[in-house]
């Protein structure tokens, strides 16, 4: 094959984007210089913190470039390689996803273990969702023995991975919000929550509270919003949130209102931190490690929404942002 196809940025979106701010184009396939690998892209991960990078914005990650290729995790097979440390027939994890074929210096690839885990999972449960979750309830928010814990999002990928380890630390209790009651059903089912709240059934706050009466101790924040507002609300004092994302104001076109409650982080002397995975990167062999073991002795339990071909990418990623996956939202290239 002479033709390398790829997902570029048409233009930049005002609120919610659209598949008009994306085109799949027809590219000349690259050919490896010396140091460098060609990777046949067989997974690739779309996630929420990408809503972000298609504003020409200031931030931690620089922004997608309108008329080039979009960028984000991928898992894929070495076909050609001049980097003597990854030969062709390795797998590996990178940041080129958004495309059938990837050229990239071997020192932005990392080979990865197929034999104690799958690929995809180099995604998922062992990729950067898997940390931050790892993260938010161990060093962000630590969780202790005998704690309640409220995750929102928990039906996502980092949300059901944080709410599962904090049983792991010795929560006492985990409760989690999603949306719906398949969802719900799933998060305490599958996930092993104690309880999870609806949040578009009724007040999250008066639930939470019926489900807490004392308070919660830790707080995971994928949501912000309201979801902020109660936790904030239900936190005991000295208790701790976990700041991960907001992904209710992702399309926001103007200012977003913070939650009124604010001054209770005050008087409860609450800690609110937030975590950015890019920070902690050196954790990952430990991590992988230990998260490997879990699922492999069943402990730790993921779900996966999986859409097929480049061509679906766009629309793989506009639902992760209504949400519309359970688990960790993959597209499937080969």
């Amino acid at each position: 094959m002479n033709v390398n196809r790829e997902i570029r940025l048409a233009s930049r979106p005002v609120g919610e984007p659209g598949p008009e701010n994306f085109e799949l184009v027809e590219a000349e396939m690259p050919q490896p210089g010396e140091g460098q690998i060609l990777v046949r892209n067989t997974w690739m991960s779309v996630d929420p913190y990408m809503r972000g990078r298609m504003d020409d914005a200031e931030s931690y990650i620089p922004p997608f470039q309108v008329g080039a290729a979009l960028e984000g995790s991928a898992i894929g097979e070495v076909v050609a390689s001049r980097a003597e440390a990854i030969p062709v027939g390795a797998t590996v994890s990178h940041f080129l996803g958004w495309r059938e074929y990837a050229l990239l210096d071997a020192a932005g690839a990392v080979v990865v273990d197929t034999g104690v885990a799958r690929p995809q999972d180099y995604l998922g449960a062992l990729g950067t969702t898997g940390l931050t979750a790892y993260l938010a309830v161990t060093e962000i928010a630590p969780v202790g023995e005998g704690d309640v814990v409220f995750v929102s999002g928990a039906a996502g990928a980092v949300g059901s991975v944080a709410g599962q380890i904090a049983r792991k630390l010795g929560a006492a209790q985990v409760i989690g919000s999603a949306g719906g009651p398949d969802k719900v059903k799933k998060v305490v089912e599958d996930f092993g929550f104690d309880a999870a709240i609806d949040y578009r059934a009724g007040s999250l706050a008066e639930r939470l509270a019926e489900l807490a009466p004392e308070g919660i101790d830790v707080y995971v924040d994928n949501v912000g919003g309201d979801h902020l507002a109660a936790a904030v609300g239900a936190l005991k004092v000295h208790g701790k949130a976990a700041l991960v994302g907001m992904i209710s104001q992702y399309n926001a076109t103007g200012p977003v209102p913070g939650p009124s409650n604010m001054y209770d982080v005050v008087t409860k002397r609450l800690n609110l931190r937030g975590v950015l995975v890019t920070d902690h990167l050196d954790r990952f062999p430990g991590y992988i490690a230990q998260a490997a073991a879990w699922l492999a002795d069943g402990s730790l339990r993921t779900a996966e929404t999986v859409v097929e071909g480049l061509e679906q990418a766009p629309a793989a990623f506009l639902g992760v942002l209504r949400g519309a996956n359970t688990g960790k939202m993959l597209v499937r290239l080969a």
